[in-house]
């Protein structure tokens, strides 16, 4: 760990690894989806897609040799065509994401990182990092099945790391 310099595609692959194993992106996803069904930006989008299916549905008539599963797969097909998930997803991450970003997801991040890289210093005992070396976890974006990791060092440019969340 020592020998790898900050934003090394390894060291970022080991911190976001170790932060999968602390349990940490679990954590967030769960934090995340027990506030989701409470939010105005949710609220909204399954009203519309609810609306966008019984409007679509209207249109059809029910017969027993309808195919059930042609009719699933067009109307997916139209609601995502509409671009109403994009922005309803964009307006449920900005609802229940981004304010717990800064104040709960990166002071976790931060510790769990710290702790990897200085392992056996209490987080109390951590130096303060010199410019030069300091690695900042710049954004973590949960997503379904993924996570977005920034890390950010003032002597390399940034390097994204994109990891399936277990």
């Amino acid at each position: 760990m020592a020998g790898l310099p900050p934003g090394d595609p390894q060291l970022v692959s080991m911190i976001v690894n170790h932060l999968k194993t602390q349990g940490l992106f679990d954590q967030f996803r769960r934090d995340c989806l027990a506030d989701v069904d409470t939010k105005p930006a949710y609220l909204n989008l399954k009203q519309r897609v609810d609306n966008f299916v019984s409007n679509h549905l209207s249109n059809h008539t029910w017969s027993p040799q309808l195919n059930k599963n042609q009719l699933r797969n067009n109307i997916r097909q139209l609601v995502l065509q509409s671009g109403m998930l994009e922005q309803g997803v964009d307006r449920i991450v900005a609802q229940v994401v981004d304010p717990k970003v800064n104040h709960i997801f990166r002071p976790q991040v931060e510790k769990v990182v710290n702790q990897f890289m200085s392992p056996g210093t209490s987080t109390e005992e951590l130096p303060v990092p010199m410019p030069s070396t300091e690695i900042k976890v710049d954004a973590i974006i949960p997503q379904q099945g993924a996570c977005d990791v920034v890390v950010q060092s003032p002597s390399h440019p940034p390097i994204n790391y994109q990891s399936d969340v277990v």
